[in-house]
């Protein structure tokens, strides 16, 4: 860049007015010049500390570097100087040597320390070491705070001082105006007259009042508590009161968490009558945080809840306990201390190593239900350590505990894990021609009473693909697994199977021959379209009805298309599938050239013999011919696409096996959805009835900020909903308020009521960088 022409100076020596280029006067104070924070090139000026001399202020034989801006701030610099002089750049420079003032006009850019002032006039005392800005004052924090005032009186490097008209942009879209502001330390700001609001003015209107406001007698700015305190607040909204208080604090919007109380929850319930909760977050240092949650109502003793989360430079701690008690009203009348703890860890020990734990345990699913802790029908606690060898390698060893919460769960008939071990080796490398897999397994079960199983479990997988001249996909596959059991109490329920205890040793061997062959026409503008027949012969040693066998994981079974084409069927290793079969499908699709697709699929299996090693009548599996399994996907375009499952009677078309179907619609801001779900009755879940629900639901965005939202599901077999919620919400800037309902009808099957807390009716009011206030009825 060409350099720019000298401009005159003002400079006013010993009360002589003198005219001289820039260039000159900086020579005449012999003091060096100084790089400014914009690309023109102005005049510089370092003031000289109190009680030096013009040409001082720097000792002799420094460098300029000693006091270039920001020397410490910038990545690489040397570090800040605390006790460094008063740098700026301006367009126009006065100096009274008699009085000991510099003054600086016209874009005046000052900085000390880690500060930066900017005015249209700085004046800079070095007798008292006081800098006086008017006119357009900026004063820039190194937290990136920014203050805007109408005139400051500043010293002790722009730390404490005075300012007039006080504006501040805080973080998070934070906004305060003040008549004046007091500062002590660069860390406290005393505002009088105070107005504070994270919302964006009205474009329109920028003079009318924005959303919500707190307006206040006194505030102050704690940067080192990172808390905003007032005194005499009113909150408005749209410019009209709507609630006082003689005392409000909330943290700085620049501070990422805070301690304090958060706003509280009120509301009520038909278990706990009207209640409220209070809690207190405490961030007690910079890796952990703990929220303490009272709750008092008025028809169940106090509960205390804690959420408590931990970081480390290895791993992470989360997790949430209560305890409580349940005063017997809707217990049965029986009263009881009850508490629940959902623990979470997880660690890793080096590069190839990680371990965790979960801990899950609840006194009952009547005081989950009732205090709105999270549910879950089954509560899961394991301890593991697991090893990762970039992709070839997999190794983890597990121990679980199980707690059922429904009414009809004796738990003592709960397994317990121990241990649960595998490792799996799938090398990149071929192996004549393919790709193998191996693995090993070692898994315990036991329970109070009942049955315990050992089993020590070995799986060995090669697949070989090759493509033929007509472009016809063969796949070899085989596997082979075996498998050694040690059983005793098999005789007792929940398993049932007498013949199956003492030492066992199962073993089965699948190989199979998969084409398929792809026919693809091209449609020009209108895409591709496909049509692939897929047949998979299988075969192996027939393995009989396998009672003699413990079944400890392959209990939960369902013929889909997603499985037509696997070699062993069932879900885990304890049921093996045998004989020869031939699998067959046929996958048509039409893509379309921005991405649509309608594709789908029907497929069926073909036992060669009449043994029939799927034991689940009604599983599609269970006769020579199974059930028809089919998909269907249509999603021509970006705003809309459907998808739906069916398995069909292999004998009577007409008879539905199991149908899942769900479609969305995009029209615009809104969003249809709906869906059908047929299941036939599974013997393992208690009552065993068949499911048929069907569902519908809408989302839609109405203008820029709202939002609503509802959904249902009705059981066609029972004649009645099953779930009902909607929601309604509007969010913006710097406000939230949303509602939501939730009512779930399902029953205890003991008492055929409907369980607790079934209803949940919850609002949400929230001014951001100020706190959140919900209302919750149950």
């Amino acid at each position: 860049m060409s350099p720019r022409p000298a401009r005159r100076r003002r400079l006013l020596l010993g009360g002589a007015l003198a005219l001289l280029p820039a260039g000159q006067a900086l020579a005449q104070l012999e003091q060096p010049s100084v790089t400014p924070l914009d690309s023109s090139i102005r005049p510089s000026l370092v003031a000289p500390a109190p009680g030096t001399a013009p040409g001082m202020g720097q000792p002799p034989g420094s460098s300029a570097s000693a006091i270039q801006p920001f020397g410490g701030i910038a990545g690489g610099g040397q570090p800040v100087d605390r006790n460094a002089p008063v740098t700026f750049t301006a367009e126009e420079v006065e100096y009274d040597r008699d009085k000991g003032l510099v003054i600086a006009r016209g874009r005046v850019e000052a900085w000390q320390g880690e500060r930066l002032l900017r005015a249209d006039e700085f004046t800079y005392d070095r007798n008292t070491g006081v800098a006086t800005a008017r006119g357009n004052v900026q004063l820039l924090e190194p937290d990136g705070q920014v203050l805007f005032a109408d005139e400051a009186e500043l010293k002790d490097r722009f730390r404490d001082g005075v300012l007039e008209g006080v504006r501040a942009l805080l973080a998070a879209n934070g906004r305060m105006a003040a008549n004046g502001a007091r500062r002590t330390g660069g860390t406290i700001n005393e505002l009088s007259r105070v107005v504070y609001s994270s919302c964006d003015l009205c474009a329109d209107d920028p003079t009318a009042p924005p959303l919500w406001q707190v307006e206040a007698r006194r505030a102050t700015q704690d940067k080192g508590e990172q808390r905003i305190t007032y005194r005499d607040a009113t909150v408005r909204l749209g410019g009209v009161p709507v609630l006082y208080t003689p005392y409000l604090s909330h943290p700085d919007p620049s501070a990422p968490r805070a301690s304090g109380f958060l706003f509280p929850t009120l509301g009520y319930t038909r278990f706990l009558g009207a209640f409220a909760e209070t809690p207190y977050y405490w961030a007690i240092d910079d890796t952990s945080d703990l929220t303490v949650i009272p709750i008092l109502s008025t028809r169940q003793y106090p509960n205390l809840g804690l959420e408590y989360r931990k970081l480390f430079n290895f791993g992470e701690i989360t997790g949430s306990a209560s305890i409580g008690g349940l005063n017997g009203r809707d217990t049965g009348g029986k009263e009881e201390l009850a508490g629940h703890i959902f623990l979470k860890g997880r660690f890793t020990i080096d590069e190839n190593w990680r371990a965790g734990f979960d801990l899950n345990r609840a006194s009952s699913e009547q005081y989950l239900r009732t205090f709105r802790y999270e549910y879950r029908r089954v509560l899961t606690s394991q301890a593991f350590v697991e090893g990762f060898w970039g992709t070839e390698t997999y190794a983890r060893i597990d121990a679980r505990a199980y707690q059922g919460l429904r009414s009809v769960d004796d738990t003592r008939q709960i397994p317990y894990v121990l241990p649960n071990a595998v490792v799996e080796h799938a090398p990149r490398g071929k192996y004549l021609g393919g790709f193998l897999t191996v693995d090993a397994g070692l898994l315990g079960i036991s329970r109070d009473i009942g049955s315990s199983t050992q089993r020590l479990s070995s799986r060995v997988s090669w697949q070989r693909p090759e493509t033929d001249r007509f472009g016809g996909l063969w796949t070899v596959k085989i596997q082979a697994d075996g498998l050694g059991y040690r059983a005793q109490g098999l005789q007792e329920p929940p398993t049932l199977l007498p013949e199956a205890n003492g030492d066992r040793f199962n073993g089965n061997i699948r190989a199979a021959l998969d084409w398929r062959m792809p026919f693809v026409r091209y449609a020009g503008n209108w895409g591709s379209q496909t049509i692939e027949p897929h047949v998979q012969l299988v075969t192996g040693p027939r393995v009989g009805p396998q009672y003699r066998v413990p079944n400890e994981d392959s209990i939960d079974f369902e013929f889909t298309d997603a499985n037509l084409f696997a070699l062993n069927r069932f879900t885990g290793r304890d049921r093996q599938e045998g004989g020869t079969r031939v699998d067959a499908a046929l996958r048509a699709a039409w893509d379309f050239p921005n991405g649509g697709q309608i594709e789908g699929l029907v497929g069926r299996s073909f036992r060669l013999d009449d043994q029939i090693s799927n034991p689940y009548a009604g599983s599609g599996l269970d006769r020579r011919a199974s059930d028809y399994v089919a998909r269907l996907r249509i999603a021509p375009t970006t705003w809309f696409d459907t998808i739906g499952r069916i398995r069909l009677d292999g004998e009577n078309i007409t008879d539905r096996r199991l149908v899942d179907t769900v479609a969305n619609l995009g029209l615009g801001r809104v969003t249809l959805s709906a869906g059908y779900l047929y299941s036939p009755p599974l013997p393992y879940l208690v009552p065993s009835r068949s499911r048929e629900e069907v569902s519908a639901g809408f989302t839609a965005r109405i203008g820029q900020y709202w939002r609503v939202a509802a959904t249902g599901k009705y059981d066609l077999g029972l004649g009645r909903a099953v779930l009902v919620q909607g929601s309604a919400g509007y969010e913006d800037e710097c406000f939230i308020i949303e509602g939501r309902f939730i009512k779930r009808f399902a029953q205890d099957p003991t008492t055929d009521s409907l369980y607790a807390a079934n209803t949940v009716i919850l609002f949400r009011l929230g001014f951001k960088t100020l706190g959140e206030y919900f209302f919750r009825a149950i």
